[in-house]
């Protein structure tokens, strides 16, 4: 076989669950359980013998299959399973030979492997979730009151804690399991309609067929044929794509937040971590860095899935090509990105005093608004800005803190007396913080994992044990 061009990306934060999952181990073994269903339901309806049947599901398995010649054979005819077919037949006496792959299309085994994958995918995609969301819900609740600024527009806004801007990420990040959960049945669907999408050679009981087909792989049924309709495929990629994005928002917050000149959370450290070949007082972001990287390749390829959902008629002309590299590639990079996320948030390192500190610089205006409203009540809300707009401009330009400044235009104005004795500070000025807290993580934990059962693809459609038939 042709090898993969080296990803240093991959090699150096690849999931290994997802890469085997789309290995070509898995995807030969996709396409055999689908032959076994596909033999083991046609007996269930008399549609070819028990005894045939069983024989066809002995023999279709990895250890009949040569791969040297199977992949020759792909690379002649353009699709594999033709070479599949030949393979199992080989292995069959004469009779069950001719019922392998009955009344099937390439596409049928293939697209209906491919949903085993995807739905595997899923699964596995929303147990690092889980156990990200998890870790993540442990460090909103023990941030809740630590407080720092908020920023907009990369600036010092109002005060803020850390734990609340933790919280929208688990928001974030819970709003991804439920599109997991949502999209999986619209994803996971068997696909048995024959040459045309008509099901014209499964006989008069295609539909039965399709629906025993789907119940012995843990698929869902169809009614409706999705060959050339790959709308479910993209919606798999972009699901890929959104959980990576949402890694990266996550990764791009810690590399502002742990420059230098902020220093306010850092990746984990141990000895080396991050470090430069020229530069010994380095401590790079790392794991920030390739989850930016994995999420702005994920951005690149979801060009692609609209343009496998222009297939046309009743089978695509090179669009299902694009899939074949695309869906991997997405799968592994969002699992990839939400591994090395967890990485981060299991061993983040937070600077409270820094935060404090920070919160001081620019004279303390970050507590502007929150003066503005302590005033609004006496002088109402746009005289109360005046004022503080006066004050921040008198504070940023002579190097004073906000308050001295505040007071100093007060008096020249004749309001000093509308000023109260002791003016608003950051922590009584925190809003919502701690319930916002505590309402994101209860909601994260209110969200159970899929249910959808996932055995092992080759555990599928095994043959009955004691199964007659099969040559020795």
């Amino acid at each position: 076989m042709t090898s993969t061009p080296f990803s240093l990306l991959m090699h150096l934060v690849g999931d290994d669950r997802q890469a085997e999952l789309f290995s070509p181990t898995e995807a030969v073994e996709s396409w055999l359980a689908a032959e076994r269903a596909l033999a083991l339901a046609q007996a269930e309806l008399g549609i070819i013998s028990r005894e045939d049947a069983q024989a066809i599901a002995k023999a279709a398995v990895p250890a009949n299959i040569d791969l040297d010649r199977l992949w020759s054979s792909a690379r002649n005819v353009g699709y594999p399973i033709l070479g599949v077919v030949r393979e199992i037949a080989a292995a069959l006496p004469e009779g069950a030979n001719g019922r392998v792959h009955y009344g099937a299309t390439t596409q049928d085994i293939m697209d209906t492997g491919l949903a085993l994958q995807l739905q595997r995918s899923l699964k596995f995609l929303d147990e690092d979730l889980e156990r990200l969301g998890d870790r993540l819900a442990e460090q909103v609740l023990a941030h809740s009151d630590t407080i720092m600024a908020g920023r907009t527009h990369a600036q010092q806004a109002v005060p803020t804690t850390f734990g609340a801007t933790l919280a929208t990420m688990l928001s974030q990040f819970t709003r991804q399991r439920e599109r997991i959960a949502q999209a999986l049945p619209r994803i996971a669907g068997i696909s048995m309609f024959g040459a045309g999408g008509t099901s014209a050679a499964y006989g008069s009981q295609s539909a039965v067929l399709r629906a025993r087909v789907a119940e012995l792989l843990g698929l869902e049924g169809t009614d409706v044929p999705w060959h050339v309709e790959r709308d479910s495929l993209a919606e798999f990629g972009w699901l890929c794509v959104t959980i990576t994005a949402s890694c990266a928002k996550f990764a791009r917050n810690i590399v502002d937040l742990s420059r230098t000149e902020i220093g306010e959370v850092f990746e984990p450290y141990s000895p080396h971590r991050g470090a430069s070949s020229t530069m010994p007082q380095k401590v790079n972001p790392i794991s920030s860095e390739l989850i930016i990287g994995l999420s702005g390749t994920a951005g690149a390829l979801a060009s692609s899935l609209a343009r496998i959902q222009e297939a046309g008629h009743e089978r695509s002309a090179g669009e299902w090509q694009i899939e074949w590299q695309v869906i991997p590639q997405l799968a592994s990079l969002a699992g990839s990105a939400l591994r090395e996320t967890l990485v981060i948030v299991d061993g983040m390192r937070v600077d409270a005093e820094r935060m404090h500190r920070n919160m001081e610089l620019d004279g303390g205006l970050v507590l502007a608004e929150a003066q503005m409203i302590q005033l609004a009540d006496k002088v109402g809300r746009e005289e109360a800005h005046d004022l503080l707009y006066a004050a921040s401009t008198r504070a940023r330009e002579t190097g004073t803190v906000l308050a001295d400044a505040l007071r100093a235009v007060a008096a020249e104005q004749g309001m000093a007396d509308l000023l109260p004795e002791s003016l608003v500070q950051a922590a009584y000025y925190l809003g919502e913080a701690e319930s916002i807290c505590k309402t994101a993580v209860s909601i994260w934990h209110s969200r159970t994992p899929l249910q959808a059962a996932c055995p092992p693809i080759n555990e599928l459609a095994p043959a009955p044990s004691g199964a007659e038939g099969v040559p020795a």
